[in-house]
């Protein structure tokens, strides 16, 4: 007789180590243990325990099964002691559903399971058991609401949440900032796990330390280190990025691999088998340390890795002679090998060489996606690709993109805390109580009427703030108001507060970030303008749409893919878009744009109203984009290892 594997559950509380001398032996010789979270309203864990047992055990199994009867466990339905077969039809063991979320005592003289909890009835009808498919390790260098800086910090903070909700195990691995001032309080659940570990890098071994927060279904895990430990945001401060910035993300990338070994969470660790998806250079080690430092031992070999591209432009070059810092063997230099070309070069003696670490993630990740659809066609062309532009399009095959989704509990107007008059596309009239307002709050005159648009982001060349600059004195001929938030380059911001004393009854400027402010912005304004030189996915724009504000943008990259340009000849019942996009990036094309679109508010008012109501019932919520996510890790795990 062949010999049959028993699956037997044991619950364990996650606050305190599970003694395995504890759980009896004579059923047999223990063969494997694996785990399975169980996310219950009390947060355990179950352990399962593989036994096998042959033909001398027989006895001892056909009892075990009759332990449970229905007179003992009145609460547990042993209709659901489920075979486990293989694919030849072979018995491979049994497991036990559902589990329950307080400790179970294992029997040691009968090798039965009794309850220690008196309610357990109607528990798992109000919160049925999740399938867990996934392992999901996020790294990145900013999560909201943590760290931010821009759309990185939001995918982070927002995407990792709806994951969880999916039933995937999700660990998010980002730097402990601290600033030393009152915003360091976002820690302030993050708790000390005990585990320090040494990494072999920068001629040294660098110690840190993991902090951890369970929150929303998700283990937010933080890399503690001195480094971190600064003013300024997670890249720099005013007087530029960090000097250091190589070293602080190679200490990240490096804990990041660690984490899912040696950090026991809920119980137990994360373990090998994980989808790690790395964002950015600052995560772009993770692929490179795997296929270099790890699989090569036989760790990490079922482990596969996506690498996320928010933005191309950055990309962690140094120079050559760093690449020892890194922990990386020195056969691995070619991975992240990098020659500037000769009009790049500061001086004649200049050979070019560097290290470019988020090539080294493109040569090495098993699959590669982009913030929008349009962005990752962009970015294996020349004008897009950076340098980078031929590598991308040899992986062309493993490239895709999907669009960034939106935080609908926290930009939704009919819940809104920051706008003064709540509305939704059922009653939209809200929507003109928080123009007025707005108008009333810059000091300028409340008129409905009066096309309102409005800017928002970073004061620079990438954002075509430069466009508006040069289109701004023909604009301002028109009878409208203009609203601009944002800041960067010093010269943008002279530029308006010269414009804000220029045109005292159309313009108006915020020079900084105020999050309230750009709230009461979207939802105050009737268009919002974006005329960015390449945007990899834009969030404002979606922002805009579901508060009914059209957005007019140029037609590049994530913007392209998400606003549906306006067609007023369109059949009736079909779609008629959700705003303007303009090409090429001009300032003639841009005022074109803008004059149709001023039109249409004064002269269409059915038409102005189907544009809103088309936007605001657009789906773009990280469920959508979650469940693209998982077909993308779908394919990762298909295929092998893309560097063994």
């Amino acid at each position: 007789m062949e010999a049959l594997q028993i699956g037997r559950i044991v619950i364990c509380n996650h606050k305190s180590p599970l003694n395995l001398s504890e759980i009896p032996r004579n059923l047999g010789v223990v063969e494997k243990l694996c785990f399975a979270p169980s996310r219950s309203r009390r947060g355990c864990a179950s352990l399962l325990v593989s036994r096998s047992i042959g033909d001398r055990n027989e006895e001892e199994f056909r009892s075990l099964r009759e332990g449970y009867s229905a007179e003992e466990e009145p609460d547990l339905d042993v209709t659901q002691l489920t075979p486990r077969q293989d694919g030849s039809g072979s018995l491979l063991g049994l497991q036990l559903f559902p589990t329950y979320d307080e400790k179970l005592l294992v029997n040691s003289n009968a090798d039965t399971v009794s309850v220690i909890e008196e309610e357990t009835k109607g528990i798992y009808e109000e919160n049925p058991p999740t399938k867990v498919t996934n392992n999901i390790v996020f790294v990145t260098a900013e999560a909201a609401p943590y760290s931010k800086t821009g759309g990185l910090g939001d995918v982070c903070g927002s995407l990792p949440i709806a994951l969880a909700a999916r039933g995937h195990r999700v660990m998010v691995v980002s730097p402990r900032y601290m600033h030393g001032d009152t915003s360091d309080k976002v820690f302030d659940s993050a708790l000390d796990v005990d585990c320090h570990i040494k990494i072999p890098c920068f001629d040294g071994l660098q110690e840190v330390a993991f902090f951890h927060e369970f929150r929303a279904g998700v283990d937010w895990v933080f890399v503690d280190h001195p480094s971190y430990h600064r003013p300024g945001n997670p890249y720099g401060d005013s007087y530029g990025a960090f000097g250091d910035n190589q070293f602080r993300f190679t200490l990240l990338c490096h804990a990041a691999c660690e984490a899912p070994l040696v950090i026991p969470l809920g119980g137990f660790t994360y373990g090998e088998k994980c989808l790690f998806l790395v964002n950015d250079w600052h995560a772009s080690l993770v692929p490179v340390l795997l296929a270099a430092k790890y699989r090569p031992h036989g760790v990490y070999k079922d482990a596969r890795s996506i690498l996320v591209i928010h933005n191309l432009a950055h990309q962690g070059v140094e120079a050559a002679v760093t690449y020892k810092n890194l922990g990386l063997p020195p056969e691995w230099y070619g991975a992240l090998e990098w020659v500037f070309p000769t009009w790049a070069r500061t001086h004649a003696l200049d050979t070019g060489e560097a290290v470019n670490v988020l090539k080294g993630a493109i040569v090495t990740a098993d699959r590669i996606l982009t913030v929008s659809q349009g962005y990752s066609w962009e970015i294996t062309t020349a004008e897009g690709g950076h340098g980078l532009n031929e590598l991308l399009s040899n992986r062309k095959s493993v490239l895709n993109g999907i669009v960034n989704g939106v935080d609908v509990a926290e930009w939704n107007p009919a819940s809104d805390e920051h706008i003064p008059f709540h509305y939704s596309v059922d009653d939209l009239s809200g929507k003109v109580q928080c123009k007025t307002a707005l108008q009333e709050e810059l000091g300028l005159a409340a008129r409905p009427d009066c096309p309102m648009i409005g800017f928002i982001g970073r004061l620079d060349f990438q954002k075509g703030v430069d466009l508006i600059l040069s289109a701004m004195p023909e604009l301002m001929q028109d009878d409208i108001q203009f609203i601009m938030l944002g800041s960067g380059d010093l010269q943008f911001e002279n530029w308006i507060r010269a414009m804000e004393s220029t045109y005292k009854d159309k313009f108006r400027g915020w020079v900084g970030f105020n999050i309230p402010v750009s709230h009461r912005i979207t939802a105050g304004c009737d268009i919002l303008l974006m005329p960015s030189r390449f945007e990899p996915c834009g969030l404002n724009q979606l922002y805009a749409m579901r508060y009914g504000t059209v957005p007019l943008v140029h037609c590049t990259g994530g913007l392209k893919d998400t606003v549906e340009n306006f067609n007023p000849y369109a059949e009736e019942g079909s779609s008629q878009g959700t705003g303007w996009t303009f090409s090429p990036l001009s300032k003639e094309s841009m005022l074109a744009a803008l004059r149709v679109a001023i039109g249409t508010y004064r002269e269409h008012k059915s038409s102005w109203k189907g544009l809103m109501m088309r936007g605001m019932e657009r789906d773009y919520t990280w469920e959508k984009a979650a469940a693209q996510y998982e077909q993308v890790i779908e394919w990762a795990f298909f295929d092998p290892p893309f560097c063994q």
